[in-house]
């Protein structure tokens, strides 16, 4: 099943007709608005039109998403005719109908209906489906629900019956019928036409709000305003067009990259076709041609192996050794050693759409083969290309908040509206001037405004080398206080470099060696180990591969040489791969006179040849090889791992006694520890056994060899970076592949954990032999450096509270145990968690998803490879990978180094202080509108034309857009921007801004009024007759006048009190762009000039000490109840006597059936 981030709820429904007749009379009545509430709401539609039916019948099924968005989706459901119910029934017996010329129709001609109808006879069965986000969904009836077929995986077939019956090829009439189901194999991005997507784009929701406004203004004579309007929003539209073209249009050839094109297929009886890469369909038996291809879909490698660079789906470019899929005996077949084939398990076997197949090796002439798994968007490539199609809703809440903003803001409209169609009644006025009062009130410029801070930032962080592929999460980087690091790569060197070798001999250690280019060793298994045991190949002449393996194999000085296409040719059994000695470090072997030559160059030559290799596999820790010296008989194991894994593999009285100890040395000092071991093979393992054995028979009762010790250093950055993210309080994690005291090492040498602190390890097992999961709590350092610390702690454990700070470390089997049997305990160690080693990349993610539900806002920094699923998890995933832009990270560094974590969040603070301070100020600017407008209705007058234009193009826009500009601070502080509007300090800084701005404006205009009335009495004239002789609307008059002024001046005095600065922000006074609007001078008639200057300055130095102190005392007050469940989770175990756990206790697992709540006990260790 492909890998969906959502398994939706499922309602079957049938259309109504008396429902659809409501629906009709409602729109006419509506006039359309109905049609388009029903569009914007696809549960409303469904809902209004059908009435609930079983889902076996449903003509139209209504989706639910089950994750926290809970978003709806509609579908159609259709029906199909087909032979049979599922793709995977045999249509062998049945023959397609030839043609006049004997030949049969090409697949790709070939229509449902057509094929339908020569299987006419058979009882066409009807199946039933819908298509949702490119992915059909079929009825079942087995399980009485709709299901997705994936491919071959669905019929869980073992690797035996992968080989057994899926290896010969399909028949056209199976490929035509398999087609019916899942269809062409391609990964379809259509390009939309500019019509639909204009269509599309003026439905939204924002614009038909423009259009009503439009049409308002035009009814009310705005012409000028209306027509400004107009061109904004033609200038949006047009620039969301050309984004979503672009975006579509640079998706579609990568999409198309394998399509299209002509592959080798395989069909029964070994009769070899040419077909497009579109009519492959699962159960297809591809032909990799020997110089490589881009794969077009996910296919299992069945004979052969192939070099494959997966930098498409992984972001790392090391190319990747795929070897045939292991193909049990007769013996093993049904048993635990014939698994089932699952693409996860065995990706060593498969090759993935998308990647690009380098080279291929072959044995004794056979083709390079593999069966088609998936196709079309199930494959790997298909699923990529959903996530960036179909991607999640950002869930922030700042956005949240913001729609509860707009509807306030639509509740003071709505109060508006009553008042002014009252005063339009009493007045007997035109009431279509109310409507004017909701355009005023939600701004029609807001939506741009707000986009304005992230494009900047965007830009911003282009220039700073990270580029960004979801420009909302730049906002949400603002708030990480929590980061995961990888560590290879990513906090150290990429590279490793050999710092020296410890041989085993007889059971102990030998003294540390610098190297092991020695004329002494040359000949022995270690140095063998170390020249064969590796996944290198030779790539345009140059050695290619893993740069572990790399350094490894360069530190013999050994050769390594393949076979070319025409050598394997010519020999039934020729090996792939050579290693040997260079000439230099052979002893020179001694002729005899009766010897021959050619006896005496084979003695002088010394090569070994690589029979099989297994694979590296992250689950398993190891790889191995199979490899035969020149002119034995009998072939050797070589094996290379994690040391607590080789040791495990090997007989007991090979591995040294000391070997924990020494090991334990090594890695406390950081450094990477790699553990050899060998195994003479029996004679019976012919080179054709060894083709199909199983590697666990091989990897076993093997001889310790010794260590190989790789220095891996930091990364000269690195420090300094993690010193500045703990200054910020932002808590820094380490994930990793690599062994857990390595981990550890590294995290004290790079200061994510300091000298002082303890580490204490979780050592969790399994339940096993009737006995419940446990946890064994340990020191990480020597527990005789912390022996009467430890006493102490035991004895009084109310001394326990201030000693120094606590660090948990765990492995990810640890971790996979405690998810599955601690699930209390999980939140409170991932809440003191900082090393979490030996971590699968799905364990990674599942960690991303633990501390976001304890609300951490993560961000997550690796190097792409292994990382995919926590980057794109993450709030915020930073990759450093080489590429310029990875599909599967938010973010990418082109900066190989964490320098690029503090700048996003300095960034992302950035722009979210920048939003709250435009949505604040254009709250503002709609309320400070709103209250002039409600004014003037009462003495029946409005803004004037020109004055809403200038107001919102001149005032308000230039604004906006330049209060945006302000830069990043240039350092990060402990403080964290706030993260929604419903807060109490913003709460509190809009509405006493609200509050102010109403107060001055109404003293204003009374004070108007009051002097309009002294004039018009001393005079005995009305000053406002004047004005209003040649004005129809009542536009021209002092209370205008003073009320667009003193307005104006406020738009400018909030902007400069929202304006915030340090310690987020560049203060406004280095913002060119901004000190040059803001320092325009408006004229205002003598008369009301000083009036105006003074009401002006008072609001100012109001709104500004407003600000200042109240912000201040209400952030205070407010900081004190923390709302993140991680900080309530922080107090409650401050005052636990129990924890952290002691060391040398053990935590165990309560069973299901105990009546006591919670899931676990503390006992002291025996």
């Amino acid at each position: 099943m492909p890998r969906c981030d959502w398994k939706p709820e499922l309602s079957g429904y049938r259309p109504c007709r008396w429902k659809l007749a409501l629906v009709g009379v409602g729109v006419l009545c509506t006039g359309g608005f109905l049609l388009l509430l029903l569009y914007w709401m696809p549960e409303w539609c469904v809902k209004a039109t059908c009435i609930r039916t079983t889902v076996r019948d449903a003509q139209v099924v209504l989706l639910r998403s089950t994750d926290e968005f809970k978003r709806w989706f509609r579908a159609k459901v259709r029906v199909m005719l087909a032979p049979g119910r599922n793709p995977y029934i045999s249509l062998d017996s049945q023959t397609t109908t030839p043609m006049a010329n004997g030949h049969t129709p090409h697949p790709s001609n070939t229509s449902a209906d057509g094929f339908m109808r020569k299987y006419a006879e058979y009882q066409p069965v009807q199946i039933r489906y819908f298509t949702l986000h490119s992915t059909k969904y079929y009825w079942n009836d087995a399980i009485q629900n709709f299901e997705v077929l994936t491919g071959l995986e669905d019929l869980g077939v073992r690797c035996s019956t992968i080989h057994l019956e899926h290896s010969a090829g399909l028949s056209q009439n199976q490929q035509e019928y398999r087609r019916l189901f899942f269809g062409v194999n391609e990964i379809a991005v259509k390009v939309p036409s500019l019509f639909k997507l204009l269509i599309k784009e003026v439905l939204n929701p924002f614009y038909i709000f423009q259009l009503f406004s439009v049409i308002l203004w035009s009814a009310d004579e705005y012409y000028y305003y209306a027509m400004a309007i107009v061109l904004m929003s033609v200038i949006s539209i047009a620039t969301s067009l050309y984004t979503i073209k672009k975006v579509s249009r640079d998706l579609h050839p990568v999409c198309l990259s394998t399509a299209h094109c002509v592959k080798k297929r395989l069909c029964p009886k070994e009769y070899i076709e040419e077909a497009m890469s579109t009519d492959l369909v699962p159960g297809d038996v591809m032909v990799i041609p020997s110089n490589g291809t881009i794969m077009p879909c996910d296919a299992v490698l069945i004979s052969g192996t192939c070099i494959v660079n997966e930098s498409m789906l992984t972001g790392e470019s090391v190319p990747v050794t795929k070897t045939n899929l292991p193909n049990p005996s007769p013996a093993e077949k049904g048993t635990e050693d014939d698994q089932v084939y699952n693409i996860d398990e065995h990706k060593r076997h498969t090759l993935f759409c998308g990647t690009n197949v380098i080279q291929t090796r072959f044995y004794s002439g056979e083709l390079v083969k593999a069966v088609v798994v998936r196709t079309g968007f199930s494959t790997a490539k298909g699923q990529l290309v959903r996530s960036i199609l179909y991607p999640k809703p950002t869930d922030f809440k700042l956005y949240r908040d913001a729609y509860l903003f707009l509807l306030c803001l639509v509740g003071v409209a709505g109060i508006g509206f009553v008042y002014s169609i009252a005063l339009s009644i009493m007045n007997q006025t035109i009431i279509i001037e109310s409507l004017d009062i909701i355009t005023i009130t939600v701004p029609p410029a807001l939506p741009a405004a707000m986009t304005a801070g992230i494009v900047y930032a965007q830009r911003r962080l282009k220039r700073l080398g990270i580029f960004c592929i979801s420009p909302q999460r730049i906002n949400i980087c603002g708030q990480l206080n929590l980061i995961c690091f990888d560590k290879t790569g990513t906090l150290t060197e990429d590279g490793l470099d050999l710092w020296g070798v410890q041989r085993v001999e007889n059971g102990s250690f030998h003294h540390t060696e610098e190297n092991a280019y020695k004329e002494s060793l040359v000949k022995s298994h270690f140095v063998a180990c170390m020249a064969t045991c590796h996944s290198l190949t030779k790539i345009e002449s140059q050695l290619s591969g893993d740069p572990l393996d790399l350094k490894m194999f360069e530190a013999t000085g050994w050769i390594l040489e393949e076979a070319t296409e025409e050598e394997t040719s010519l020999h039934n059994r020729i090996m792939p791969t050579v290693v040997r000695p260079p000439k230099q470090l052979l002893p020179e072997p001694v002729m005899s006179p009766e010897q021959d030559m050619e006896l005496y160059e084979l003695s002088a030559s010394y090569e070994i040849g690589i029979v099989r290799q297994f694979p590296f596999s992250s689950a398993l820790q190891r790889m191995s090889v199979v490899a035969r010296l020149l002119g034995e008989k009998r072939m050797d194991a070589y094996l290379k791992g994690a040391p607590e894994v080789v040791a495990s593999l090997c007989k007991k009285e090979t591995v040294p006694q000391d070997f924990a100890e020494v090991l334990e040395d090594y890695t406390k000092q950081g450094f990477r520890v790699i553990a050899l071991a060998h195994r003479r093979l029996e004679s019976k393992l012919t080179w054709h056994k060894v083709q199909n054995i199983n590697r666990d028979h091989i990897e076993t009762n093997m001889e310790f060899l010794g260590l190989i010790i790789m220095q891996n250093k930091l990364k000269a950055e690195t420090p300094g970076v993690l010193e500045d993210l703990k200054r910020a309080n932002i808590r820094t994690v380490m994930v990793t592949g690599d062994n857990m005291l390595t981990a550890i090492s590294v995290a004290r040498d790079c200061g994510m954990i300091p000298p002082q602190d303890r580490v204490i390890i979780a050592d969790a097992l399994p339940p096993k032999d009737g006995q419940a999961a446990r946890i064994n709590w340990r020191y990480a350092d020597n527990p005789s450096k912390h022996a009467s610390k430890a006493i102490s702690v035991e004895d009084s454990p109310e001394e326990r509270k201030p000693m120094e700070q606590y660090h948990f470390a765990m492995s990810g089997k640890s971790f996979a145990v405690i998810t599955e049997h601690f699930q209390d305990l999980l939140q409170k160690l991932v809440l003191h968690g900082t090393v979490f080693a030996r971590m699968a990349p799905d364990q990674k993610t599942q960690l991303v998803e633990t501390l976001q539900s304890v609300d951490y806002f993560v961000g997550m920094c690796g190097d792409g490879a292994n990382d995919c699923g926590a980057l794109k998890r993450a709030h915020g995933g930073i990759s450093l990978s080489e590429l310029e832009a990875s599909v599967a990270s938010p973010f990418t560094s082109r900066t190989p180094n964490i320098s690029c974590v503090p700048n996003l969040i300095r960034e992302g603070r950035a722009a979210l202080i920048t939003s709250f301070c435009v949505f604040k100020f254009m709250a503002l600017y709609s309320i400070i509108q709103y209250i002039s407008v409600t004014l003037l209705y009462y003495i029946l007058s409005n803004l004037g034309d020109f004055q809403f234009l200038f107001i919102d193009i001149a005032i308000i826009l230039l604004i906006v857009f330049t209060m945006s500009l302000n830069s990043a601070w240039n350092e990060l502080v402990s403080r964290r921007p706030p993260s929604g509007l419903i807060s109490g300090p913003l709460l509190f800084s809009v509405m006493t801004q609200i509050l102010i701005c109403l107060a001055f404006q109404t003293f204003a205009f009374l004070l108007v009024r009051q002097k309009s009335c002294a004039c018009s009495t001393s005079s005995h004239t009305n000053l406002s007759e004047n004005f209003t002789e040649i004005d129809e609307h009542n536009i021209k008059n002092y209370e205008n006048t003073t009320l667009f002024y003193v307005s104006s001046f406020q738009y400018l005095i909030v902007a400069i009190v929202f304006s915030k600065g340090k310690p987020f922000r560049q203060p406004s006074y280095k913002n060119c762009y901004w000190k040059f609007h803001l320092f325009q001078i408006v004229c205002v008639p003598f008369e009301w000039r000083l009036t105006i200057v003074i009401i002006v300055v008072v609001n100012a130095a109001v709104s500004v000490l407003a600000e200042v102190s109240g912000v201040s005392q209400t952030s205070f007050h407010c900081r004190r109840v923390p709302k993140a469940r991680y900080m309530h989770l922080a107090q409650e175990l401050s005052v636990d006597p129990d924890w952290p756990p002691k060391p040398k206790t053990t935590t165990e697992a309560k069973s299901p059936s105990l009546p006591e709540n919670g899931s676990y006990q503390i006992m002291s260790a025996s």
